[in-house]
């Protein structure tokens, strides 16, 4: 019985056939990264005294899309009177117990395009719904 003779790829065919594909592919990696980054919007998140839970949610306020946080156009609206600082968000006058039950409150990402990394500790929840308004309010 005759065996078949294999075809064997030349070492330097084998080098261009790659090459060739490596270069078709780098002008579409290129255009990837060129691509502008999409705004997500801000993470805010409410957490209670030694992280005994967690609420999270994401304020858009470029697309104001419904269904993340539930006073989008009121939280975006005092983050915007705020000029996008959040210890500047517009305070309501209020009156709260003294009952120490901290909660820490943080927004991550871009508001707007430029980006947020903002965290605060208040004595209770009541403080932080009166320093806060409708922005951490989910």
């Amino acid at each position: 019985m005759r065996s078949r003779p294999t075809s064997r790829l030349n070492p330097a065919l084998a080098t261009a056939a790659a090459l060739i594909s490596l270069a078709a592919a780098a002008p579409a990696h290129a255009a990837d990264d060129a691509a502008p980054a999409r705004s997500s919007g801000v993470f805010l998140t409410v957490t209670g005294d030694d992280n005994a839970w967690v609420r999270g949610v994401l304020l858009d306020c470029v697309t104001q899309q419904p269904g993340h946080h539930p006073h989008v156009a009121e939280a975006c609206a005092a983050i915007d009177a705020a000029g996008g600082d959040f210890d500047a968000l517009p305070a309501k006058k209020g009156i709260c117990t003294k009952q120490y039950a901290p909660v820490t409150v943080s927004a991550t990402g871009t508001h707007r395009g430029r980006p947020v990394s903002w965290q605060k500790t208040y004595g209770n929840a009541c403080e932080m719904g009166f320093s806060t308004g409708a922005v951490f309010r989910f």
